[in-house]
This record gives structure tokens, sequence and C-alpha cells, in this order.
């Protein structure tokens, strides 16, 4: 019984780059440029939030995306390698993940890869623009190295995502790392960010406590059960990690109704529905109604969907969280109090049981809402970046600023190896899911044969969705 979510030209490079989602100006207006990436959506989620506030408080807002700064074309092919490693290779992602956190960052590829983006970003930005703000930790190390270089003068702050602070999200020359909470906040001091500020999540105010009210109308809506225990299963905007297994043994446990948000996973949601999981959805435009609608939240990644739980009442269980990420937000998280990470399959049901009807869901209620319990005007991000904004900086130790010009022809050959680097990667990601031993190395050795021309069959890279 049950208990009671194409290379670019340099003569053609100010055209090429993209011009930033904004506001109406208005004369010297206050400016701010937030700095994204679209892989996945928590990214990009906390950007627009930002921006939002940020345009209610008066300010003019620049969006610009990372990927969009890479040169060839490079921004697509980084994203669906990185898609394809979780999805088809995580084992790959996982020693990525786990040995940039030993170095303390990326290696010389990766800086290479983003010192490609600098000139760009520099283009790219408002000349009135009064403070940079990153949600993405390539981005910061961009603007960081700008920074420190003296070529950006103006205050850049980071927006941590995550409850987990990987080295990549402290980069040398940002000024301000703005934390959700004490645990983030101290990961970050721990890898050596100066100015650390804990001033809560960033989330769209429709994530709010529901009443019984939203909480009948939502399932009504949804075509959910009325009176049964719901758990809301969500995997990001990709759908991606174990959610087949993790939704058929929620089931099977017989603590709630499963209910899947499978993101962008169309096959997935339609396997699940096939599998006999009822109530499995694609992309959902109305999350916050079916945080109303369920009893608890079970996620894989502790990013964005967590926040938006927290600020809506809802408990959340972290389990069978994907590599890299996953399980290092899953620790923070358990350590703030703000939610349980379950390692036993065989305590699935209990926890969850405890969750919707027992002490510890009352007290993940209580210190979820805690992080949003703050006045808006006076706290949070967005009343922090314009704090920084208003208030400036005092100018960073950096090395004089030398900008040295490369010959068209080496910039040339630096993109074009940054291109078949990445290439290369994407690559060696699929077909490391085919092969292993001697036919793996086989296999790349001959993807990589460079007396080889590039096969028609490779798709031109398309644009991002936001």
């Amino acid at each position: 019984m049950p208990c009671s979510g194409s290379s670019v030209r340099p003569r053609a490079l100010a055209a090429a780059i993209p011009r930033p989602e904004q506001a109406p100006a208005t004369a010297r207006a206050e400016r701010v440029a937030i700095v994204s990436a679209s892989i996945g959506a928590g990214h990009d989620g906390a950007a627009a939030e930002l921006a939002r506030g940020l345009t209610a408080h008066g300010f003019v807002v620049d969006r610009f995306d990372l990927l969009d700064l890479l040169p060839a074309r490079i921004g697509p092919l980084v994203r669906d390698g990185y898609h394809r490693m979780l999805v088809q290779a995580p084992w790959a992602y996982q020693r990525i993940y786990r040995s940039t956190e030993r170095a303390g960052g990326g290696g010389m590829f990766a800086r290479a890869l983003l010192r490609t983006a600098e000139e760009r970003m520099m283009r790219a930005l408002h000349p009135d623009t009064r403070a940079v703000v990153s949600t993405y930790p390539g981005a910061s190390r961009v603007l960081g190295g700008l920074r420190l270089r003296g070529r950006l003068t103006v205050p850049v702050l980071t927006y941590l995502t995550d409850f987990s602070v990987h080295p990549l999200w402290v980069a040398d020359g940002v000024d301000v790392h703005l934390a959700a909470h004490a645990v983030p906040a101290s990961q970050a001091r721990a890898a050596g960010a100066r100015d650390v500020r804990v001033c809560g999540p960033v989330v769209d105010p429709r994530f709010r406590p529901g009443s019984a009210g939203d909480r009948a109308t939502a399932r009504a809506r949804f075509g959910l059960p009325e009176n049964a225990p719901l758990a809301l299963l969500v995997a990001g905007s990709w759908g991606v990690g174990p959610v087949r297994q993790v939704a058929l043994e929620l089931r099977d446990c017989g603590a709630a109704v499963p209910v899947v948000v499978c993101g962008r996973n169309e096959a997935l949601a339609e396997q699940l529905r096939a599998d006999g999981i009822d109530h499995a959805y694609g992309w959902v435009d109305d999350m916050p109604a079916l945080m109303h609608a369920a009893d608890v939240l079970v996620q894989n990644a502790g990013g964005l969907s967590s926040l938006e739980a927290f600020a809506t009442g809802l408990p959340v269980a972290s389990y069978r969280c994907i590599p890299g990420h996953g399980p290092t937000n899953a620790a923070a998280l358990e350590g703030a109090g703000a939610a349980v990470w379950i390692r036993d399959p065989a305590r699935l049901k209990a926890v969850l049981c405890d969750l919707i009807d027992g002490p510890l869901g009352l007290r993940q209620r209580a210190t979820g809402l805690a992080l949003f319990s703050a006045e808006p005007g006076d706290s949070g991000p967005v009343a922090e970046t314009a704090r920084v904004h208003r208030a400036g900086l005092p100018a960073l130790p950096s090395r004089p600023a030398v900008r040295r010009r490369r010959p068209a022809a080496r910039r040339l050959v630096a993109t074009t190896a940054v291109a078949c680097g990445v290439w290369a990667s994407a690559v060696g990601t699929g077909i490391a899911t085919a092969y292993d031993g001697s036919g793996m190395i086989h296999a790349i050795g001959h993807s990589l044969d460079l007396d080889d021309s590039l096969p028609d069959h490779v798709p031109h890279p398309q644009g991002h969705h936001s």
C-alpha cells in the first residue's frame, strides 16, 4: 500500500558576433551583461531569472550564450559532445570530472578553447556595461582572464548554480562569487574564491508553496490520481540517467505513483508509457503546477529543479545520480539538510514514505523554504548584483595588459586545431560505446587519420535551443 521536479573569417568577425538579448535602452542606463551556456537548462534558467530581476530593478540587461561566442561553430559541437557523453559514455564524463577536480581546473585544451572566445566577448559587450555576471564555469574563466589582463575593467560576478562547487567554477579574476547556501560558499572559498557572498537561490517566482486548491487543480489538469501520493521524477532538460530504471523502481516499491518528466527526450517518455508508467511527459511548460500536484521530488543531478522544489515546499530525494556533478550535488544538498541522498535501493520506499508523511519531510520543507525567506529587495543574487554594480570594486592586481596580435594564418591554424580537437572528442565518445580494448584504439586511430578527408555524411552543426 502506498504511504499517506563554418569558421568565421577575421574580416567578418564583427558581423558574426551574436547581438545581445536586451531590453530597450535608455540614455546611459545602468547596464549589466549576463553570460550563460545552453548546456542543459539550468545555466540558462538561472540567467533568465537574474535578467528578469535586474530588469525589474531598472537595469538594462544583455544576455549572451558562451557557445555562440566560440569560433568556427564549435559551440554546437561542444554541447552535442557533452550530451553524447552523458547518454552513451557516462563513465567518460565521470573520469573527466574527477581528473579536472584533482587538477584544480581544465587542461591545456580547455584553456585554448576558452581563449578563442575572449576577443568575441570583448566585441560583444556594450560600452556602457558596468558589471558582468556568469552562470557557467567556462564563461567565468573567459571573463576572469580578461579581468586579470586588464582588458575588462568592470566587476565580474559568478552565480554558482550548483550546491557543489567544482574547481572549474572558481576562476582567477572573478571579483565576487554568489552562493545559494553556506555549503557551496565554503566549497568556493576552499577552491580559492576571494569574495564569496551567501545570498540564496534565484528561481522563477511562479515556484511558490501551493494551496490545497492549487494541488487539486493541478492534478485534474494533468489527469493525475486525485488522492494517491505522487513522486515527481525529473532528469533535466535532456532526460539523462537511469530514468527508466528509477521509474520502474518507484512504481514497484509502492510508496507513490511515479510522475516522470523526460524533458526533450520524447523517446524516453514513449518507452515509459509502453512500460506501463501512465504519467510520463516530455517537455512540460508548467512545472510549478506539476510540483504543486506532487508530494516528493526525485532527482538525479541536483540542479535547478531542486531549487524550484525547495521554493514550492516540496521535499527532495537524490537517487541514482548521473556521473560527475550528480553525486557531488547530492552530497552537498544532504550536508545542507535540504535533501536526502538515497544510496541503498532497499531504503527507497522507507525514505520516500518519511519524506511524504514523516518528520524528515517536515524538516526538509522548512530547510528548503528558509532559503527564500529573505526580503527580495534586500537580499538575493539580484540585489547583490545591483549592489556590486553600483558600488564598483577596487582594481584587481593584474599583469600589464599586453595585446599580442596573431597573423590571420596563425589564428586560422589555432581555430582549426581546436575545432578538430572538439570533433575528435565527439567521435571518440561515440565509438567508445561500440568498441573496447584494441578495437577501440584501432577505431580512434582510423577516425583521426589526417590523410582522409572529412566524410560527406558528417552533418553541419545546427544552432542551439534556448
